[in-house]
């Protein structure tokens, strides 16, 4: 089973931030926000809010919970937990960066983009993920990627972070 280790996760991250921190500087007009999706996108947008403020630009952080809003809840078979979202500023003409850990089907990102709706209408919205394990249901693309996959179907992508799991890598 391959695995991405905790050294590569930060790696990428420093990059990611660096990237972030480029397109504000070329875009320094705009007001930006970092989101991510609980419960790993949280956490990366947190380190990556940390990353951009360190290199001394500033950007919201937030995090939601778009459980309610998944087309496939009667799909998944046991009751979903509910989290608690944290946006506590409007998305009106924002940039938003809305960031999750793994892309596949697209349905999260769907379900994401219905919640951010309901904080207002942001300027721009760009998707960034940690790792992209293909197999699209829905027309969603990301902005950025740190890892593509390229997983078949069958495989299972797992991303574990420090902060929630208590070990950090990517097993697919």
């Amino acid at each position: 089973m391959p695995t991405i280790s905790s050294e590569e996760i930060e790696r990428a991250l420093d990059a990611w931030g660096a990237q972030l921190v480029q397109k504000m500087s070329a875009r320094d007009d705009e007001q930006w926000a970092i989101v991510g999706i609980v419960s790993h996108g949280d956490v990366l947008a947190r380190r990556l809010v940390q990353k951009i403020e360190k290199a001394g630009h500033k950007a919201l952080y937030g995090a939601i919970d778009i459980t309610l809003y998944r087309d496939d809840l009667d799909l998944r078979g046991k009751r979903p937990a509910l989290r608690s979202s944290h946006l506590p500023f409007s998305t009106d003409d924002l940039t938003l960066v809305l960031v999750d850990d793994v892309l596949s089907t697209g349905r999260t990102a769907r379900a994401a983009l219905e919640v951010l709706w309901e904080y207002g209408r942001p300027a721009r919205v760009e998707f960034h993920c940690l790792t992209d394990r293909g197999g699209r249901q829905l027309p969603i693309h990301p902005d950025y990627v740190a890892f593509d996959l390229s997983a078949s179907q069958t495989d299972k992508v797992q991303v574990r972070l420090n902060e929630i799991d208590g070990a950090e890598d990517i097993t697919y």
